[in-house]
């Protein structure tokens, strides 16, 4: 296993019954997961402990096998979250919809594996909206992971439409096909789209994670815009989430999907409810030191 030597240092050895998390990817020292599960085990008074281990496309399938077969899982961010599904002994239903794993556990030899991004979009989602996205009219900037989650996440709750625009349209139609639902359409580029209204606005691209990345989705060029949600976070939120409250639209960064990704982790680890409040507390408290600034899920 190798890593980079700015990731997190992994804490002594637990002592014999405690199960062992992990967030592999490369880099990993940013991610605030470790805080936020942390916390959970914590407030739930579970014996467990949650690291991250930075390391190699090569070393992914090892690591996950070891933390698996010995009681403990984890996540998987970028970039590993392809070769994790291929690593999976039994995959659910949002790994084959995605062609990705970001979280693993292990039952007795096999590795079962889910893409909980999915369902943290779609709690996020109905969090900013104050319910589902049925019958929602949706712009979805991106055409990556993070797109495909929502994608999926966003057909779960019945959006009427979703209407992809991405940098390099034939991603974007490929992803379309893939998904092969006809609620879900391609635009041409993003004057296709002037004039036009949307319940959602959601950013899946990485712009944003730079200071002086352009806006994913100029506001301005739409019609009326029910609300925003960008799956980048930082301490004080985005460029996009700022650009939308100065419009007065409701508006929500990649941190509320981060928390619900990750308590539904927790509760595939451990069969019970996540203690979202001492998840949240975690985050936030990571958050207003600067840690995890300008990143994306985990």
């Amino acid at each position: 296993m190798s890593g980079e030597g700015n990731a997190v240092k992994v804490p002594p050895v637990p002592r014999a019954g405690t199960r062992v998390f992990a967030i592999l990817g490369n880099p990993v020292a940013h991610s605030l997961s470790p805080a936020i599960q942390n916390a959970a085990l914590r407030a739930a008074g579970l014996d467990g402990r949650y690291v991250a281990i930075a390391c190699q496309p090569e070393d992914v399938a090892p690591v996950m096998r070891t933390l698996a077969r010995a009681g403990g899982g984890g996540n998987v961010t970028v970039p590993h979250k392809g070769r994790a599904a291929a690593t999976l002994d039994a995959a659910a239903a949002a790994v084959a919809r995605t062609g990705a794993c970001n979280t693993f556990w292990g039952e007795g030899a096999r590795i079962r594996g889910d893409n909980t991004d999915v369902e943290g979009a779609r709690r996020a989602v109905r969090a900013l909206l104050a319910g589902p996205a049925r019958g929602a009219r949706v712009l979805l900037a991106g055409a990556g992971g993070g797109a495909r989650a929502a994608v999926a996440a966003l057909i779960d709750e019945d959006a009427a439409e979703v209407r992809v625009v991405n940098r390099t349209r034939a991603r974007a139609l490929a992803m379309a096909g893939e998904v092969g639902d006809a609620r879900v359409g391609v635009a041409a580029d993003a004057r296709a789209l002037e004039g036009q209204a949307f319940d959602l606005v959601l950013n899946a691209t990485s712009l944003g994670l730079g200071s002086h990345d352009p806006l994913a989705v100029d506001l301005d060029r739409l019609g009326p815009v029910g609300a925003v949600m960008d799956m980048v976070y930082s301490p004080r939120g985005t460029r996009l989430t700022a650009a939308a409250r100065e419009r007065g639209i409701p508006a929500m960064d990649g941190g509320e999907m981060l928390l619900r990704q990750g308590a539904a982790a927790f509760e595939l680890w451990w069969g019970r409810e996540a203690p979202l409040a001492a998840m949240r507390e975690a985050l936030e408290r990571a958050r207003r030191t600067g840690r995890g600034s300008g990143r994306r899920s985990s």
